[in-house]
């Protein structure tokens, strides 16, 4: 089971905490599938929400297909998510909690189906975000100290 990455949301390790890592179906539309194919899209500002006992994408950009000029589709439409329900109610439950978010982490194709990855998250404070940063910069020193046999 080779997973091939068609994109990730690299700011959502940044700005959240993720918590649990879900996995989901996408319903899309054939010139959509095309172009991810093609690792045309972007899950820049995406999220997803539960609405009515359904799952949904929001935000994701998908760049329309080139050689699909007779379908008009909206590059920003809100895509359904497919989930087992009983899994879909464990969410609703957890983002019902105060400051937990659905933030889509990548998609990819998985034997020839497209997945998307979700994270069950919470927002990080800008203080937080300092923090991480200057812990990842006195490590890089520290093995840059180790690799120079200075330490």
């Amino acid at each position: 089971m080779e997973k091939k990455i068609v994109c990730r949301n690299r700011k959502a390790k940044h700005d959240y905490f993720i918590d649990e890592i879900y996995e989901a179906g996408i319903v899309l539309i054939g010139p959509e599938v095309k172009s991810l194919r093609e690792g045309r899209a972007s899950l820049k500002d995406s999220h997803a929400r539960v609405r009515n006992g359904e799952l949904f994408l929001y935000n994701m950009y998908i760049t329309p297909y080139a050689f699909a000029h007779h379908l008009n589709i909206d590059p920003e439409r809100t895509r359904k998510l497919l989930m087992q329900k009983r899994e879909i109610k464990r969410l609703i439950g957890k983002t019902e909690e105060k400051g937990y978010s659905l933030i889509p982490l990548s998609i990819y194709l998985l034997r020839g189906i497209i997945k998307v990855e979700l994270a069950l998250a919470k927002g990080k404070k800008k203080y937080d975000k300092r923090h991480i940063l200057k812990e990842r910069e006195l490590k890089r020193e520290l093995n840059q100290l180790k690799k120079n046999n200075h330490y």
